[in-house]
């Protein structure tokens, strides 16, 4: 691990009840000078202020260091993201319990094979999922998405003679989705019901 600039310790849990002690013991012991401290969800990098706060301020040289690299992001996307806000300011990653350290070549060797495994992984779901589909479809049990917007709704609301400016509006829905269901109404302009 980067030993010769600051370190700023970073512990997460997911909710309230569960305990950082753990975490924030560990950076502690690791040489963390400040340890800052989140109880979010990890699954997106909203709302995290604490860590924003990080990279916010972090310094060339110094080191955001985590017990586990799930702690900091549970997506690849996500923690490219944080990584490469960390590589512009001149800063490193690095985690007390797995061998990342992006001060050394090793270490970034080693992140960079977690992103390739974590892509790969994705990869294979959406290609199981994709096999899974089709085979529901060739049975024909797939249904797909139920639509998430009532057509008829909005057939009946032109059938009341409103606008689709303003239906529009009214439904949060573009105007190109009113004239797809104005386009699906009989020629008497009735709602289908």
């Amino acid at each position: 691990m980067n030993r010769s600039s600051a370190k700023i310790g970073y512990a997460r849990t997911s909710t309230v009840d569960q305990n950082l002690d753990v975490q924030i013991a560990a950076l502690t012991a690791a040489g963390c000078g400040m340890v800052r401290r989140e109880q979010k969800c990890g699954a997106s990098l909203e709302d995290r202020s604490e860590l924003k706060t990080i990279l916010d301020f972090i310094h060339p040289g110094e080191t955001l260091v985590v017990t586990r690299i799930d702690r900091l992001a549970r997506s690849i996307r996500d923690l490219q993201i944080i990584v490469a806000q960390l590589k512009e300011k001149g800063a490193h990653l690095a985690a007390t319990e797995q061998p990342v350290d992006t001060s050394t070549a090793a270490g970034k060797a080693f992140f960079d094979m977690l992103g390739v495994f974590a892509e790969f992984e994705t990869n294979l779901r959406r290609e199981r999922q994709a096999e899974g589909i089709k085979a529901a479809k060739r049975k024909g049990v797939y249904q797909g998405r139920p639509p998430k917007i009532d057509m008829s709704s909005i057939q009946a609301m032109l059938g009341a003679g409103l606008s689709p400016t303003e239906i529009a509006r009214d439904m949060g829905i573009s105007r190109g989705t009113v004239y797809k269901a104005k386009a699906q109404m009989p020629a008497d302009g009735e709602a289908i019901e």
